[in-house]
């Protein structure tokens, strides 16, 4: 006896079966690269780099008097990953004898503490630790171990624009 061999058919089944395991490849694949990718910049891609400190308008300089410090108060934005939050803040501005402006920070260098300017003394006075600094933002006498810190400052037209805070230099 002779084993007969059924005829030959098509092989249809095995090329769709092929087509369905490789669409659910293709499928599994998609998926994973949309939930992989962002995970992937996420970790590897550095931050972006941009300074959060900008630029901005803190106010009018025609205001100004001569050797008076004016405290002048603005709104920062501060970006926090996708949150947007606008900050009240302030600055004490100085306005000299040949028309430059400085800006100090608003807290004490001591212990962070807020200060105001004392008009009958002439001077910036801490009252939680007694910290003097001068008009110039120098320490006079107190805990605090070093000068006002102070912002960036430039002038476009009458506008004043305040830019990062910055520790002063120390002097050797």
């Amino acid at each position: 006896m002779s084993t007969a061999r059924p005829p030959a058919q098509p092989n249809e089944s095995l090329s769709r079966r092929g087509f369905y395991i490789g669409a659910i490849y293709a499928m599994g694949a998609a998926i994973m690269t949309m939930l992989g990718a962002p995970a992937l910049a996420y970790l590897l891609l550095p931050p972006k780099l941009r300074k959060s400190d900008e630029w901005v308008e803190a106010g009018d300089t025609s205001r100004l008097t001569l050797n008076v410090p004016v405290e002048i108060t603005f709104r920062r934005n501060r970006v926090d990953g996708w949150k947007i939050t606008s900050e009240k803040s302030t600055a004490w501005v100085v306005k000299h004898e040949d028309n430059s402006l400085v800006a100090f920070g608003p807290i004490c260098t001591h212990l962070g503490c807020a200060y105001h300017w004392d008009e009958s003394k002439s001077e910036f006075l801490c009252p939680c630790h007694t910290s003097l600094f001068s008009i110039d933002g120098q320490v006079m006498s107190g805990p605090a171990p070093r000068p006002l810190d102070r912002y960036e400052t430039k002038v476009e037209g009458k506008k004043l624009w305040l830019g990062p805070l910055q520790a002063p230099e120390k002097k050797s």
